[in-house]
Parts: C-alpha cells; sequence; structure tokens
C-alpha cells in the first residue's frame, strides 16, 4: 500500500478512536455556533468561572459581572420574563437559576424546542459550591468544577472557623426611599452574609427588606452601617447617609462606622461570595479595632 494511504488511514482511525471521549465531544461543541442564554447572575459567574461561557449571547437584568457578560443583550428580568423576548435572540439552550420564571414562560420555551436546564439551589452558601458543580456537569466542566467547588468551600470553613467578635448590632441597608432607609431583617441574604461573617442583625426581629424610620433606628441602636455601593450612591453618599433622621442617635451614626460592599458579589450567592465575605470580615475587624483603640485613647486622657 502507498506509504501515504497508510499514514492517512492511520490518522482517520485516531480521529474516530478520539471522537468518542469527552474531552473531544466538549470540544466539539465549543465549536458550535449553539447559542445560550443564561438567567441569573450567580449561574453567569460560574459559567465565567468554569470558562464555561463561550456560547453566551444573551443574559438577563441580574446578570452585572462579569463584564463581558453583562455587555450582551439582555431579555430582561429575571422573575418577569417573557416567551418573546427569549426567543428574539434565537438561542438553542437556556441555562436559567431555580428563581427564574414564571414557569409558564420556561415551559414555552421548551415547547418550541428550546433546551431549558434550570438549576434549582436554595439562597444560602452551603448550595454555591452544589451549583458549581451543577453547572460543570452541564457543561462538561466537571474536573474544574469540582476542584472550584472544593476552593470555595474551604474558604467558608476557615471563615466559619474565626475566633467570635464581640457583641455587635449591625444594619444592613440595601436601599433608600425619601429619608426612610431600607434594612434587611431575618429570611435574607443579607441576614445570612451578617450571621456569616459573625454580626447580629439589629433588625431580625422583622422579616425581609422594610423600611424603618428614626424611631425603630434608636431603638434598634446598631452598631456599624453596611451599605452597597449603589444604595450609597443613590442618597448623595456618606454625609447624606449620616443625615437620615434617627441615624445619629445610634452608636453607628455617633462613631459614623460604615462598611460599604458589593452587594452583587457578596449576596450572589456566587462564586465571588466566600472572597466578599472574607473581606467584609477583614472590615469590621479593622472598624472594630479602630473603635476600640479610640475609646482606650479616650480613656487615657480623661480626668
Amino acid at each position: 500500500m502507498n506509504p501515504s494511504k497508510t499514514r492517512l488511514l492511520a490518522m482517520m482511525a485516531l480521529g474516530l478512536l478520539l471522537a468518542g471521549t469527552p474531552l473531544a465531544q466538549a470540544e466539539e461543541r465549543e465549536q458550535t455556533s449553539e447559542r445560550w442564554v443564561v438567567l441569573g447572575g450567580d449561574i453567569a459567574e460560574t459559567l465565567a468561572a468554569l470558562e464555561a461561557d463561550i456560547n453566551v449571547i444573551a443574559r438577563d437584568d441580574t446578570v452585572v459581572h462579569p463584564p463581558a457578560m453583562a455587555a450582551l443583550p439582555s431579555v430582561g428580568y429575571l422573575r418577569q420574563l417573557s416567551a418573546e423576548s427569549v426567543l428574539s435572540v434565537k438561542p438553542d439552550q437556556v441555562l436559567a437559576a431555580g428563581s427564574a420564571g414564571p414557569r409558564e414562560v420556561l415551559a414555552q420555551l421548551e415547547a418550541v424546542g428550546v433546551n431549558v436546564a434550570t438549576i434549582n439551589a436554595p439562597p444560602s452558601l452551603d448550595a454555591i459550591a452544589d451549583k458549581v458543580r451543577a453547572v460543570g456537569q452541564l457543561t462538561d466542566r466537571q474536573n474544574a468544577a469540582e476542584a472550584l467547588a472544593n476552593d470555595l468551600n474551604d474558604k467558608l470553613n476557615r471563615l466559619a472557623s474565626m475566633p467570635v467578635l464581640p457583641p455587635t448590632r449591625a444594619m444592613f441597608i440595601m436601599q433608600h426611599s425619601g429619608l426612610t432607609p431600607r434594612a434587611a431583617g431575618s429570611d435574607t441574604a443579607a441576614h445570612s452574609a451578617l450571621e456569616a461573617v459573625g454580626l447580629d442583625n439589629a433588625f431580625a426581629e422583622m422579616q425581609g427588606y422594610h423600611s424603618v424610620g428614626a424611631e425603630a433606628l434608636a431603638r434598634q441602636s446598631p452598631d456599624v452601617v453596611i451599605v452597597s455601593e449603589r444604595g450609597l450612591a443613590a442618597m448623595g453618599g456618606k454625609a447624606a447617609l449620616w443625615q437620615l433622621p434617627g441615624l445619629a442617635l445610634t452608636p453607628a451614626g455617633r462613631k459614623q462606622q460604615l462598611i460599604v460592599v458589593n452587594v452583587q458579589a457578596l449576596l450572589g450567592f456566587g462564586p465571588r461570595t466566600p472572597d466578599q465575605l472574607l473581606a467584609l470580615r477583614q472590615d469590621v475587624e479593622t472598624l472594630l479595632g479602630a473603635s476600640t483603640n479610640a475609646q482606650k485613647s479616650t480613656a487615657k486622657i480623661s480626668p
């Protein structure tokens, strides 16, 4: 047989053998023109962290990170989607967070042939690693997902093993309406974050997010105020924050103890959350340390 033909046949045989391997199948999928829509900021961040976002061509309004994905066309708000909006980008695959909906819209997408994969995970820190593994399974990134999940769990375990903080009441402001801040109560992602870093939620007696007036602020007396970057900017900055009625009567207001956070990264329960929690814990320790040192200095100079 001609040597050239022999080499050609050998190469073809090797190609047929490799075609059935998971690696070859994954590479083949990446080279296709499959069109994906991602619904949910945590799912989008997980896809990016696993480098599995190559086919994403659209997202919902909650996807604000990474910047490249946030720049993609939006199909609407996560919980108020319409089939027409999603279908307008001609998707082959929709990868959705469990909170995406309405459910009827997702059913309509499936009815016209769009493959819809929903990742149902509770909004809790314990579920972050499971969510990563689920995305890895759907995108053939199992090994990368397992490594990332273990790393995230290690960070959460490190946070949980940190020394207990002195009793500190915190107020988490999500936004404000006029002169009334909207604070986080129990059964919220913000409450979970406060607990994770060792803070007491000053408004744990209420459930959900509610506006709180001057009397409630003075009564609950938070030691620290935590606010989102956007929330602080919307109310006009730090000076405007401390002018909120009742806040000056609190320990936080008197000492102007404030921590500003990236709320999407902190409360999204995605791959960025453990690092953000560790950073918040460090900020709290720094703030409390500075406050303690100031009290000691005042005590030394007092007659």
